[in-house]
């Protein structure tokens, strides 16, 4: 677990807030430097989300640490009336709402300042939901999860892109360099925050993946638990739904 880990390792303020500043200012440049650093692979793995939402014909999908909406705008995709992408930075919401706006989507995709331990929204609200990348920046994994079983409906479906660690070689020691050397390096030569990439590395590599994360959405509650990894294990698509 990577509860410990946080941006700024001298700061006072507790992993939320810390999360909340660092991608407040790294908003500006966050997608292109995105793209660089996946070599635009992530593409292909959202639209593997969108597949399985899509497959349960929803009507409400929240979209979980949203940051500049492209999962949320992917889902305007399927047939759902009603899209919200949740977010603590508003920062990042800033600059997803103009891009929704570009695309005239301002009447299906509503972008919430809120926090994903707290979502505001009742009890079996969502058809769908879907985090892209976000669930490591948890400050709680285990209430955050509670929150969003609570507000997803029964039979609804819980949908997670999250990075992993490959496990087999080579793709083991290229995600080691890539993760220590290079996407820190990265980050600190186009980055507005020096230490924002150092950060999403490290907190990647000790987060878990495959069946471990999958025992703790077990644990939460939730069901039809399964995972799906992909291009070699960098990254892993996880569904769950509830009873």
């Amino acid at each position: 677990m990577n509860d410990n880990i946080t941006p700024y390792k001298d700061s006072q303020l507790g992993k939320k807030e810390q999360v909340t500043q660092m991608f407040d200012t790294i908003s500006g440049n966050y997608d292109d430097l995105n793209r660089v650093i996946s070599f635009g692979i992530d593409v292909k793995w959202r639209k593997k989300v969108l597949q399985l939402v899509a497959e349960k014909k929803p009507e409400t999908i929240l979209d979980i640490a949203t940051g500049t909406g492209d999962l949320a705008i992917l889902m305007a995709n399927t047939n759902a009336s009603k899209i919200i992408g949740l977010d603590i930075s508003a920062g990042m919401l800033e600059i997803g709402k103009k891009k929704i706006a570009d695309r005239n989507l301002n009447n299906r995709i509503e972008m919430v300042l809120g926090d994903s331990e707290k979502i505001p929204f009742e009890d079996n609200y969502f058809d769908a939901i879907t985090v892209g990348f976000g669930i490591r920046n948890f400050e709680n994994l285990e209430l955050g999860l509670s929150e969003i079983l609570r507000v997803l409906k029964p039979n609804g479906r819980f949908v997670i892109l999250e990075t992993s660690v490959p496990t087999k070689f080579p793709f083991k020691q290229g995600y080691y360099i890539h993760t220590k050397f290079i996407l820190p390096l990265i980050g600190k030569l186009f980055s507005k925050d020096k230490t924002a990439y150092s950060y999403l590395s490290e907190s990647a590599s000790h987060f878990p993946f495959g069946e471990a994360l999958n025992n703790i959405l077990r644990k939460v509650g939730f069901i039809d638990v399964k995972h799906m990894p992909q291009t070699f294990g960098v990254a892993t698509i996880y569904s769950a739904s509830k009873k």
